[in-house]
């Protein structure tokens, strides 16, 4: 059975969907101003290993990401490149596709856009105020954080630990706000901004309402499993558990999963230290599915360090794996001993999907298989638990020149003249092709 961490509960439990062979996922998307940044793809590719190993495992799965396409970044970003806010989002949402295609992530199910859910946005704020969980102040909506029972448990928070945080806050949004903890749901317009007619006035949503709504909206008032990184425990998730449960009086996830941050060079990414990095750019140097290989190789919820030597590692081991998928096959393979990695691939990914142990498998059956057990059947399992990794191998083939010469220096070691033979296996590998001679016949590798 699968287990999944649960960062509400802060234990390992079993899966247990709502509906039988189906999981209801919701993670949250980038918010769209720039290109995505290696920890946006860090959680891009954890939650989709996380959803090819549930579809491994026979499940169909309703994978629901969303694109922040209204907020204050946005806005911002929009001014400066003097252009109006959705063509900006338009931009970036083109470039999340392309460089998510670039590193083998599936397109989601749905990825709704703040804009396209106004209507219901504000309809779900009109409940809570008409529930008292809100309240109207100058134009603004904000939500009660005091009548929401166990606030901020995701986060591992108290009340009593916000309302230290919040002492002595002054601002003008904070004189607005019965409490200083509340936290807005609809936002005045400002001159010049976006904006949307609302009961309240000119306006638009506040960050935390837009996923609350597309998820209910989309899934249903309970959904299985609610994902995004770390960084969104508070007061992002927190915030959308509050509004949610208020709201429709059910438990909005069953499940809670965040994935770990990425440093680089051992120091935590940011514009300020000058290492901020986007996939964007990275893919112009660096393979896609060596980068997917190296934010996969790391159990999800666990930090991962970026550097340059674990970028050459990760491209090392995608030339391996790719080598030996690519292997011609053999007549026979012991499938006892096939079965027992694929046992050991389960075990290991049904362990709150821990893709570094689940790789170690997938090491050990490419050096069983390099050793001579390579049957069709082997190659389909073994490409089954690539694709949960992300990676995909095309076949690769041989010119006609190429394959002639293989053909005449097996003829020369059939003949047993090796300096024609050792000639041309030099002639071969300095054009990157790399032969092996086994009991079933040369194989060959591209370099």
């Amino acid at each position: 059975m699968i287990k999944i961490y649960d960062t509400m509960t802060r234990s390992l439990r079993d899966f247990v969907p709502i509906h039988e062979d189906t999981v209801n996922m919701y993670v949250c998307g980038p918010t769209v101003y720039n290109y995505i940044h290696i920890g946006n793809a860090r959680s891009s590719v954890a939650f989709d290993t996380i959803r090819r190993y549930f579809e491994y495992r026979g499940y169909t799965v309703n994978y629901i990401s969303n694109f922040t396409d209204v907020d204050d970044k946005i806005i911002k970003a929009a001014a400066e490149a003097d252009m109006p806010p959705k063509a900006l989002a338009d931009k970036f949402i083109a470039a999340f596709m392309e460089d998510t295609r670039a590193l083998g992530i599936k397109p989601a199910t749905q990825n709704p856009r703040v804009m396209d859910y106004m209507d219901q946005i504000i309809e779900f704020i009109e409940i809570l105020l008409a529930k008292g969980f809100a309240y109207e102040s100058a134009g603004d909506v904000y939500f009660r954080v005091q009548k929401s029972e166990n606030y901020a448990a995701l986060a591992n928070k108290t009340l009593a630990d916000l309302e230290i945080g919040a002492s002595g806050r002054t601002d003008a949004e904070t004189d607005r706000k019965e409490d200083p903890l509340d936290f807005a749901l609809w936002k005045s317009a400002k001159a010049g901004e976006i904006s949307w007619n609302s009961p309240w006035g000119q306006g638009r949503p506040g960050w935390h309402i837009e996923c609350s709504v597309m998820s209910t909206t989309i899934l249903g008032d309970t959904i299985d499993i609610h994902g995004g990184g770390t960084d969104l425990e508070f007061p992002h998730h927190t915030n959308e558990i509050a509004q949610s449960e208020a709201k429709t009086g059910q438990t909005f996830a069953n499940y809670w999963m965040h994935n770990g941050f990425v440093n680089v060079d051992d120091e935590k990414m940011s514009k300020s230290l000058g290492n901020f990095v986007t996939v964007h750019d990275l893919l112009k140097t660096v393979d896609g599915q060596v980068l997917r290989f190296f934010l996969a190789s790391q159990h999800y919820r666990k930090p991962i360090n970026f550097t340059d030597k674990a970028i050459h590692d990760a491209g090392v081991n995608v030339k391996y794996l790719k080598n030996t998928y690519t292997l011609p096959l053999t007549d026979q393979a012991d499938e006892s001993t096939l079965k027992q990695f694929q046992a050991d691939f389960v075990a290991a990914m049904d362990d709150d999907f821990n893709a570094a142990n689940g790789i170690t498998v997938i090491f050990d059956m490419a050096k069983w298989i390099n050793s001579g057990n390579y049957t069709q059947t082997v190659k389909v399992a073994f490409g089954d638990m690539l694709a949960v990794m992300g990676l995909a191998f095309e076949e690769e083939s041989l010119d006609q020149e190429i394959e002639a010469l293989i053909a005449q220096r097996q003829e020369a070691r059939t003949q047993k003249d090796f300096a024609t033979a050792d000639r041309i296996r030099d002639e071969l590998a300095a054009q990157g092709i790399k032969l092996l001679d086994t009991k079933d016949g040369v194989r060959w590798t591209r370099d």
